[in-house]
């Protein structure tokens, strides 16, 4: 049966419209600025669940170490036989005992865990750290060979048009033969370079889904800029910030504190406690009720060893702990100097050089069209400018990756809570 022509309308133009949404959809979420990048790979890592998971471990030996020591219960049951002295009957023994803690071993029991807690929650910050950075970093090297693909691209285009231009010449007798065979020489070599761009794109997408753990969608996009300006806060400003804030420190300061717990551990115990100790004993005619206790003396075994074995550790971890401030201190003024040096280099060949290999392209193309130059002196020209794109993307690159790293030594993104 035919369905009138008014039906059909309707619900194919609903169905594009459906269509488009989808689509349209589709595109709005394969699409990230590098921030909701970040957020993305943070909440899909296999590394900072592990961190979590750690976490959660170290909070449960926080539990087990505040456990109470739990009372033993005893009875005993037997059968007396009648002697000279003594009745037969049944023989029953009830005990029960408590061990008490000293409370200098729980407390430094309970110390050492909280701080292996902070050490492993440190370590998480450590690993969000690092995470972003990497996140970061690699999403600017992506954005740099689109950069460089854009600049392939531009260039290849650039040839094709000269060669259009060598190739009437050519044909009018105007040039040899010679330039046209360099200029497809040339257009080859772009080609190639395009190639190898796009290339490095995907393979930047690649390492980029790997944080994520294979889980950003098909076809995703960033939507960012490689030129981008960030405000950098004083380097002084970052010391400070960084000797409070920054994660391999803290967990050095938690690893610290930990064998610091472990030595007062090992002292306290020699002494582990006093074991209180009530029995009832009850024999045909006779009932024993005793009390007692029992405590460990400390002649044979006094804990020289594990006492021994913390402080060697923390003066293992001191040693880590004050080199790594002053390699944190070095690896910033380092970092510094490469920001600055990036916009020196940015501002040098964005200016400056830039614009000459611009204008002396402009100057050869027209000097090549009325002859007054040969194709080799527009090639070299088009080869300066491609080295100055070059080297102005891989000076914002830089200026991008310094950045990251400044913020990465402060732990700007060691934040949890974020």
């Amino acid at each position: 049966m035919n369905r009138p022509r008014g039906v059909l309308r309707p619900c194919m133009a609903g169905l594009c419209l459906l269509v488009s949404m989808s689509l349209a959809r589709a595109e709005a979420t394969a699409t990230f600025t590098i921030d909701q990048l970040v957020t993305f790979v943070l909440a899909n890592s296999p590394a900072l669940e592990a961190g979590r998971r750690t976490v959660e471990l170290a909070t449960a030996g926080v539990t087990t170490a505040s456990a109470l020591p739990n009372p033993r219960f005893e009875l005993d049951g037997g059968r007396a036989s009648a002697g000279s002295t003594s009745s037969a009957g049944t023989l029953t023994s009830i005990g029960v005992s408590q061990l008490i803690e000293n409370p200098a071993l729980r407390s430094a029991r309970i110390n050492t865990s909280l701080y292996d807690e902070q050490s492993s929650l440190q370590s998480l910050r450590q690993t969000r750290n690092d995470l972003v950075s990497q996140v970061r970093v690699r999403a600017y090297e992506y954005l740099l060979r689109k950069e460089e693909a854009l600049a392939a691209a531009d260039a290849l285009e650039l040839l094709e048009q000269i060669r259009e231009r060598v190739e009437l010449r050519v044909e009018t007798g105007e040039a040899g033969k010679y330039e046209l065979i360099k200029a497809d020489a040339e257009i080859v070599n772009a080609r190639q370079r395009e190639q190898t761009a796009r290339l490095q794109i995907s393979q930047a997408a690649i390492s980029i889904n790997r944080l994520a753990s294979g889980r950003l969608p098909a076809g995703w996009t960033l939507a960012a800029q490689l030129s981008e300006s960030l405000i950098v806060p004083p380097l002084e400003t970052l010391k400070e910030t960084a000797l409070r804030e920054n994660p391999e420190l803290r967990v050095l300061e938690a690893e610290l504190e930990r064998h610091q717990s472990r030595i007062s551990e090992a002292v306290a115990s020699r002494l582990p406690g006093v074991e209180f100790r009530a029995r009832q004993a009850r024999e045909p005619d006779v009932r024993h009720d005793i009390v007692g206790f029992s405590v460990q003396i400390p002649l044979l075994d006094q804990k020289r060893g594990p006492r021994a074995e913390a402080i060697a550790e923390r003066e293992r971890t001191l040693a880590r702990l004050e080199g790594r401030r002053a390699e944190l201190m070095q690896q910033l003024e380092l970092a510094s100097n490469s920001v600055e040096i990036a916009r020196v280099r940015i501002k040098a060949l964005s200016e400056g050089a830039m614009r000459d290999a611009e204008a002396a392209l402009r100057v050869a193309e027209a000097a090549y069209r009325f002859g007054e130059r040969g194709i080799l002196e527009v090639l070299d020209a088009q080869g300066v400018l491609r080295a100055v794109r070059q080297d102005l993307l891989l000076a914002r690159y830089q200026l991008q990756a310094s950045l990251t790293e400044l913020e990465t030594l402060a732990g700007r993104y060691a934040d949890l809570r974020e």
